[in-house]
């Protein structure tokens, strides 16, 4: 992608047309994840305005573009449902009682993020596999894509058989869904088509409003953004300034129980948020050349978050898509996100009313062509061509985002790599055997020795049937764990108990430090060898001015 992209000085007009541009594409968007969660679009708007102006202010990374992203919003979808039944069991019922938990989770969610920046944990996202980003990617896609299919109903409140209110689903029927069916398709066709024509203006917004206006003049019923909040029990936009939700300390109980019922929910949003924003991060330093601060991301992020839940607002990462197109668009100084979450305020305070007719297929034509942009399809091509450990890791990664949740895809992909990579390694510890014209039998050990390979490491040797003088040398071998150590330790014990001489040629100087420790009897059995023209090892001699067998340790 780096070939397609020119590089550009940062420049205050560039950043100012840049922001512009994302903020127009941003709205579409965030208000679908806003349904995607089952909350309000103002809710998002606001977090989006938030979070994208903080981070772009303090973030590590200037050009990032962050906002209310569905990455995110996905998990609280599960959570703002049970919040609602909570609220109606308690001694005086609370209505939208899952609003004020996904507050509270917001505001934990920032501090974990918080944490994570100041115990530098943003560093780690180097170590997610390319494999994991594709499945992470994909089953993202996957996600989105089921979550807009839901989008095809109808939501009505009913009273169950035990008195508690509940939302039902009814799918669309009959000419209503072939309209629905039709205004997407005519969304995803311009989406599609203009870019082909001209680039000056966002196709998606463009969609949007060519849709939109054809729904208004045509009189066609059809759901809009206005009449699916009204389904689910809201009362319509109301474009405002985010303002401390003082009803969140009001209605909230803070204890125990409510602490324990959104931590989980909370540890997985900051995980996948900094997860996606540190990808995309990583993102930006290959297209602009440059290097971000992925610890400084992870307090921006955080401090975004636990505003934006004071404000009223949900909770985000950086998303992916805007900051590409920031990027394209010229943005490269932190202007270009201060000015699109400033931009978008402008949006959420004059053109509330505006945004409330617009069409729910337009906004779903709008994901749609996203979920088909976000798909890795490459992984399909590369397959057969990769190792199958990497394949095995694309599936199970994309599986457990649609089953279980973003985070918990990344860790388990993270871990079978890990596994997978220990046990290919495993596998490549060598030892060649041969002996001096003294009888001494020398093992000369090749590869890494590490807790995967300790098993194949103890089969190399004979220690029952091997001569009086033995000699082992690691010249090509690399001692890397404490394992490692333990084993190279038994395997002197056994010989020793055997009543045989051994010696430990060529070990890196950290190894020794650490045999030496370990016991004294390595002084008389580690040949310090200096001179050895495969395996110079350089002693440091402000470290250690004498031979390391002369130091206590």
């Amino acid at each position: 992608m780096t070939n397609f992209i020119k590089k550009i000085i940062p420049n205050a007009k560039d950043d100012v047309l840049a922001g512009i541009t994302v903020s127009l594409a941003m709205i579409p968007e965030v208000v679908a994840f806003a349904f995607v969660a089952q909350i309000d679009p103002l809710v998002a708007l606001s977090g989006a305005f938030i979070i994208g102006l903080i981070t772009a202010i303090f973030g590590g990374r200037p050009g990032l573009i962050s906002g209310a992203a569905g990455a995110v919003a996905v998990i609280f979808v599960s959570m703002i449902s049970e919040g609602h039944t909570k609220g109606m069991l308690f001694d005086t019922p609370v209505d939208n009682m899952g609003y004020f938990y996904l507050l509270a989770c917001v505001i934990l969610m920032g501090i974990i993020q918080i944490f994570a920046g100041v115990f530098k944990i943003g560093k780690f996202v180097r170590l997610i596999p390319h494999s994991v980003m594709m499945g992470f990617v994909n089953g993202l896609a996957i996600v989105i894509f089921w979550a807009q299919v839901k989008m095809f109903s109808h939501k009505s409140l009913k009273v169950s058989a035990e008195g508690v209110n509940e939302y039902v689903s009814t799918f669309m029927t009959g000419t209503e869904l072939y309209i629905m069916i039709g205004l997407v398709a005519l969304t995803m066709a311009i989406i599609w088509v203009l870019p082909k024509i001209t680039k000056k203006i966002p196709a998606s917004l463009t969609a949007i409003l060519i849709t939109t206006l054809i729904v208004v003049f045509s009189g066609l019923e059809v759901s809009t953004v206005g009449s699916y909040i009204i389904e689910g029990g809201g009362t319509g936009l109301k474009g405002e300034f985010p303002t401390p939700n003082l009803e969140l300390w009001q209605k909230l109980p803070f204890n125990l129980d409510t602490l324990t019922f959104i931590l989980p929910f909370a540890f997985l949003a900051a995980s996948v948020g900094l997860i996606e924003s540190l990808m995309t991060m990583n993102l930006v330093d290959e297209l602009t050349e440059t290097r971000g601060n992925g610890n400084r991301e992870c307090v921006a992020q955080g401090a975004g978050n636990i505003v934006s839940g004071l404000l009223g607002g949900t909770g985000g990462c950086g998303m992916i898509g805007q900051t590409v197109i920031n990027i394209n668009a010229g943005g490269r100084g932190r202007l270009s996100g201060v000015m699109m979450a400033l931009t978008l305020l402008t949006f959420i305070l004059f053109t509330d009313k505006l945004i409330e007719q617009v069409p729910i297929a337009a906004l779903v034509g709008v994901m749609f062509m996203m979920v088909i942009e976000t798909f890795a399809w490459s992984s399909f091509r590369i397959l057969k061509k990769i190792p199958k450990s990497d394949a095995f890791v694309l599936i199970v990664v994309s599986a457990v985002t649609v089953i279980f949740d973003l985070a918990i895809a990344v860790f388990v992909g993270v871990i079978i790599s890990a596994l997978a990579f220990a046990w290919e390694n495993a596998k490549k510890i060598r030892a060649r055997k041969r002996y001096r014209e003294d009888g001494t039998k020398i093992y000369e050990i090749w590869g890494p020795l590490f807790f995967g390979s300790i098993t194949a490491f103890n089969e190399k040797f004979d220690i029952k049937n091997d001569p009086e003088i033995v000699e082992i040398d690691f010249v090509e071998a690399r001692i890397s764990d404490h394992s490692a150590i333990e084993a190279i330790f038994a395997l002197v014990q056994k010989y020793q108990a055997a009543n045989k001489k051994i010696t430990l040629k060529h070990l890196s100087e950290d190894c020794k430090v650490l045999l030496y420790k370990a016991s004294p009897i390595f002084a008389d059995i580690i040949v310090e060898d200096i001179d050895d023209p495969r395996y110079h090892l350089a002693a440091n001699p402000e470290k250690f001015p004498k031979p390391l067998k002369e130091y206590k340790f």
